[in-house]
């Protein structure tokens, strides 16, 4: 299994309806993507490191599952959208578990 962690950071501009927006947009991911084992998606309620404002998680099966979501154009969408709504930078790493 392999393990996505990303941390995204938006512009003080980005409203908390459109942070909220993006965990359930990116939440609604798993009824498009097969390979899935578990998908998890936040508000950072930690008071250190509040500069990343949404985390994300996704356990996918294999490296074949992540490609496959890496290309998805349900998942292309959501990205296209954090940009839109003012990603700053993100940080995403992958652990093979």
């Amino acid at each position: 299994m392999i393990n996505r962690t990303v941390l995204v950071k938006f512009s003080e501009s980005t409203t908390q309806e459109q942070l909220q927006e993006v965990v359930d947009r990116f939440k609604a991911l798993k009824n498009h993507l097969t390979g899935i084992v578990d998908l998890q998606a936040g508000l950072n309620v930690a008071e250190k490191s509040k500069e990343y404002q949404i985390v994300l998680t996704v356990r996918f099966e294999d490296q074949a599952a992540l490609d496959a979501y890496v290309a998805n154009e349900e998942h292309q969408a959501v990205a296209a959208f954090i940009r839109e709504v003012g990603r700053v930078d993100s940080i995403g790493v992958d652990i093979e578990l």
